[in-house]
């Protein structure tokens, strides 16, 4: 089993920045995709970024393309989302979630149903 803890939600305003964190624990060594996904109320689950943890490449959504950043650090098996430029559609609860499979090189693992481990998720608000 692998346990998720994400942390670092929060209220902000447009335009403004926050950096989530999900620190995994239990049996990592199984892992090998760790994404970011996010639920806004009445709205379906939906993908925002992912990570192939072997080799390090980021795959994202195209809402966020080039205003959130996924990345790790190895020592503390931790994952941060850094989302700048915010928006007020960026309003929800994120998801840290992990997977056993790889996923493709050339797109990744986008796919919900696919993760095996999810967090308890926090909430992110952005006012305009």
């Amino acid at each position: 089993q692998v346990q998720l803890v994400e942390s670092g939600g929060g209220l902000v305003q447009a335009g403004g920045s926050l950096r989530l964190s999900c620190a995994a624990s239990g049996r990592t060594v199984s892992v090998y995709t760790m994404g970011w996904f996010r639920q806004a109320p009445g709205k379906e689950r939906e993908f925002v970024a992912t990570f192939r943890w072997s080799a390090g490449n980021t795959y994202y959504a195209d809402s966020v393309k080039g205003r959130f950043t996924i990345s790790r650090d190895n020592a503390k098996n931790t994952v941060y989302l850094q989302m700048n430029s915010l928006k007020p559609e960026d309003t929800a609860v994120y998801y840290c979630a992990a997977s056993r499979i790889q996923g493709t090189l050339a797109t990744g693992l986008r796919s919900r149903w696919e993760y095996d481990y999810w967090g308890q998720g926090t909430q992110v608000t952005v006012s305009s």
